[in-house]
């Protein structure tokens, strides 16, 4: 069912820009409920200032004539990360999805032709190290065999082809629509989190 590491990689690559920037942007709306967790647990952060960056992100991916300054989302967007003194999980979780987002945002102003594999890394990243604080597995070797055949990895990795292989497909308005619904996830994350 799940491709081939490898394979997965090159067909993300192969992808035309704004294909990697739907792709991306999927992943960022299912990452986000991360962030309004820690936002929720914390008081700190502003999930509707990360919220409105991403909706003009899939503005710029439906309207093509959008004319949208992301230089000046990015300056947004820096602001939002938590406090660089903050080492809480959920503040790492919380400067995932500053990350992605900035990334995705990085290929909007015309640049970083790796960011799409950066933003699949991180969402695979954020699930892993979610699975190695909840299992508390001290064996190296055990835990990577652990984080492989973890459920939440497994649907990650499944979440991942689905959207890859929906951005492959025809991207018109409708289908861009339901990317960014697959990627909502019912406001699920990528670590089986939704906040209240």
């Amino acid at each position: 069912m799940s491709q081939p590491s490898a394979g997965f990689h090159e067909r993300l690559q192969a992808l035309s820009p704004d294909r990697q920037q739907a792709f991306m942007a999927a992943l960022c709306e299912r990452l986000l409920p991360n962030y309004a967790l820690y936002a929720q647990m914390t008081g700190s952060g502003n999930p509707a200032g990360l919220r409105a960056i991403l909706d003009l992100v899939w503005e710029q991916l439906s309207v093509r004539e959008a004319r949208i300054d992301f230089e000046r989302q990015a300056e947004k967007l820096a602001e939002l990360e938590p406090p660089a003194d903050d080492d809480s999980f959920g503040a790492r979780r919380a400067v995932e999805v500053v990350v992605a987002l900035s990334s995705l945002l990085d290929t909007l102003r015309g640049g970083s032709p790796d960011a799409v594999l950066e933003v699949s890394r991180i969402s695979k990243g954020g699930v892993r190290a979610y699975i190695e604080l909840t299992e508390g597995e001290e064996d190296a070797g055990r835990l990577a065999k652990l984080v492989r055949e973890h459920p939440l990895m497994a649907d990650e990795n499944d979440f991942q082809d689905a959207v890859l292989e929906a951005a492959e497909g025809k991207l018109d308005r409708e289908a861009l629509k339901a990317l960014r619904r697959l990627g909502r996830n019912d406001g699920v994350s990528n670590l089986g989190l939704e906040a209240g």
